[in-house]
């Protein structure tokens, strides 16, 4: 039952905390577009995806109005793409990619993810046919977002995927360097990615779904950092108390967004993703969590271990709120859209190191992270093996989405506007992996992952 205090409560975390529903995302299967003729494909898609996203715009903005909660974005996510271009005869496979584009004009919604490819064990022709076009793909579309899977904990890391990446980013970057080589911001490089993630730029629907579902991102930085601002000086076991009970009053907003959207959509419902999803909003950031916490900065020794508290609260709060939780849940760290993240590297106490260390025990990994455009394919290629890495060690999702802003170094900055935000332009290493990463071939999965 709901009193006056719950409705007050709420109320004040959607008005002054920044208390919002990140993304409403319809995942819709594309299996039935198969076919050879690439221009047919092209019209299927667009046609399945107009006719079953129609309305996903209209019932979120319904949902606001009656239920006064923000929803950010509307978006779809479809069957990764590169399983389609494989029964079609045409190597040019951003025929699909301007398809997709069209239709998240036409239905209108933000984002639209799904240009994707799984060879975290092998590459078939048309998954190179897609990475080879994702560059060109993300330059010339607007709402579409790419992610490729390059490692599992089961089959390993595909080094000849890993070291591919590094140059496409390189090129990706390249393309839209009159605006800051925003298409890198679209590409993210995933090890264990989920087939039920609402958040771009890696969602898709992956092929153990359904014909079509909602799944839901809540996102609440602000809401849990008064209430660690709330507590004062108590013990952590109080505070990660206090993060699990503020997670759960979240989630169950989450749910009931995605239950109400799901009924009047006529599409099951899926999943809530509880992360705490930051923005460049002042008041909505996990750097100032962290801070909240008892940091004098994000980045200062004990960072890791703060991190770890709040992402464990954060999953076990959420996961009694909601009848199915999925995604990634937990915190995210991407730089840019965080103002104490962003911060955070302006002072130099937050470095690339560090943000890596983070990602052993947060959501995600190296994400919206800007660095010099002078950056060797062979070293992003390096960043990304280091990450995937962590994530398949320790049987976790982790990603990279780095931006190799062409043009600019050290001491400079993007700027995107919007949830993307802006960022410095971090210091890397750039002592060179070349040999290491030009043996290729697969890192053989850890001895853990034999578990039949």
């Amino acid at each position: 039952m709901l009193n006056s205090y719950d409705i007050m409560e709420t109320i004040k975390m959607i008005e002054e905390e920044h208390l919002d529903i990140r993304t409403i995302t319809m995942g819709i299967s594309l299996r039935d577009c198969c076919g050879e003729d690439i221009h047919r494909v092209a019209d299927k898609i667009y046609d399945k995806i107009t006719r079953t996203a129609e309305r996903l715009v209209e019932v979120g903005v319904q949902l606001e109005a009656e239920y006064g909660i923000p929803i950010i974005h509307k978006r779809v996510s479809v069957t990764p793409i590169a399983l389609l271009a494989d029964a079609c005869t045409s190597a040019d496979v951003t025929v699909l990619a301007k398809a997709l584009d069209r239709a998240a004009e036409t239905v209108g919604i933000n984002f639209i993810g799904g240009y994707s490819a799984l060879v975290h064990k092998g590459m078939t022709r048309g998954d190179r046919n897609l990475i080879d076009s994702i560059a060109e793909a993300l330059t010339e579309t607007q709402c579409v977002c790419s992610s490729v899977n390059v490692a599992t904990t089961r089959a390993g890391i595909n080094m000849d995927a890993v070291a591919r990446m590094g140059e496409i980013v390189k090129d990706a970057a390249y393309r839209t360097r009159d605006r800051d080589s925003i298409a890198c911001a679209k590409l993210v490089v995933f090890s264990n990615a989920t087939e039920d993630n609402p958040f771009m730029a890696g969602a898709f629907h992956g092929v153990g779904e359904g014909e079509s579902v909602i799944n839901v991102g809540v996102s609440g930085p602000g809401v849990v950092q008064k209430a660690i601002q709330r507590a004062g000086d108590c013990d952590l076991a109080q505070l990660a108390e206090i993060v699990k009970r503020t997670a759960f009053k979240i989630t169950r907003m989450g749910q009931l967004a995605a239950k109400e959207a799901s009924k009047r959509l006529g599409v099951p419902f899926g999943i809530v993703d509880l992360s705490l999803a930051p923005t460049p909003a002042v008041g909505d950031s996990v750097a100032h969590i962290l801070e909240e916490m008892g940091l004098e900065s994000v980045g200062a020794h004990g960072t890791t271990a703060a991190l770890a508290l709040l992402n464990d609260a954060v999953k076990k709060g959420g996961v009694m709120a909601a009848a199915h939780v999925g995604g990634l849940s937990g915190a995210f760290i991407p730089v840019s859209e965080d103002a104490g993240m962003i911060d955070a590297v302006r002072a130099g106490a937050l470095s690339m190191d560090k943000l890596e260390a983070m990602t052993a025990v947060c959501s995600v990994g190296l994400d919206m992270i800007a660095i010099p455009g002078d950056t060797p394919a062979d070293v992003i290629s390096g960043i990304i093996a280091d990450e995937i890495s962590i994530g398949v060690v320790n049987n976790k999702t982790t990603a990279v989405r780095v931006i190799p802003a062409y043009g600019k170094s050290v001491g400079d900055e993007v700027c995107y506007g919007g949830l993307l935000g802006s960022a410095p332009i971090m210091k890397i290493n750039t002592n060179s992996p070349a040999k290491f990463i030009s043996r290729k071939g697969r890192i053989p999965a850890p001895i853990h992952s034999q578990k039949n």
